[in-house]
């Protein structure tokens, strides 16, 4: 009965994280209206290391999770 309590608490957290974390990176994004031509061609920058946080909580909690299911069966 714990371990489901446990289990539900880190799924909430995990879906407030996913929901919350994109709204907390973006506050600093400026948008650009214009292209400048000397960056035609570029890649544009990516998510670059402020991604790596939200990615390891979901793969942290996608392997908690996968335990505690393969543990019940």
């Amino acid at each position: 009965m714990r371990i489901r309590r446990i289990v539900c608490l880190f799924v909430a957290a995990l879906v407030a994280a996913l929901i919350l974390a994109p709204v907390a990176l973006a506050q600093d994004t400026v948008m650009q209206e214009t292209v400048p031509l000397d960056t035609v061609g570029q890649i544009p920058p990516s998510g670059g290391p402020a991604i790596l946080l939200p990615a390891a909580a979901v793969l942290l909690g996608a392997g908690v999770l996968t335990y505690a299911v393969l543990r019940r069966v």
